[in-house]
């Protein structure tokens, strides 16, 4: 039983010290061009911009460096720890811009499939075939 206790504890301890080091932020694609969206673009579609951090199958980031009202350029990193067959780093997509029912929603089609981003509140939700992810603003 001791040993079980000092197992559990060994775990939830090196769980503590490592678990800020996968959120820690990727570095920056080298090419990235953040674009101010256009002052007159509807400020439910320029909340997109900036930079955005959550973890879902494994740690995920997402920069929409540009967006307009028919497309978003993205930048979108998925961390280790998520399926075998999914490759981790950067990967630049071309999203397309609707909205429906009154709200805005960016689609992409991911190595994985069709993905889709929308904004709920202050946090982005990204939804694909293997389930949500919720993203927090750093910038």
């Amino acid at each position: 039983m001791k040993t079980f206790v000092v197992l559990a504890v060994s775990i939830v301890l090196v769980g503590i010290l490592f678990c800020p080091t996968v959120m820690s932020a990727p570095s920056m694609p080298a090419d990235i061009q953040m674009v101010q969206p256009d002052p007159s673009l509807p400020k439910e579609l320029s909340a997109f911009f900036g930079k955005w951090e959550g973890s879902g199958i494994g740690s995920v980031f997402l920069i929409v460096e540009k967006i307009d009202e028919e497309k978003a350029s993205l930048y979108y990193y998925r961390g280790p720890g998520g399926p075998p067959d999914v490759v981790t780093g950067w990967i630049r997509y071309e999203a397309n811009v609707s909205k429906y029912r009154g709200k805005y929603k960016l689609t992409f089609q991911d190595r994985l499939g069709p993905a889709e981003v929308t904004l709920k509140g202050e946090y982005l939700s990204i939804d694909s075939k293997f389930g949500g992810t919720r993203l927090k603003r750093v910038e």
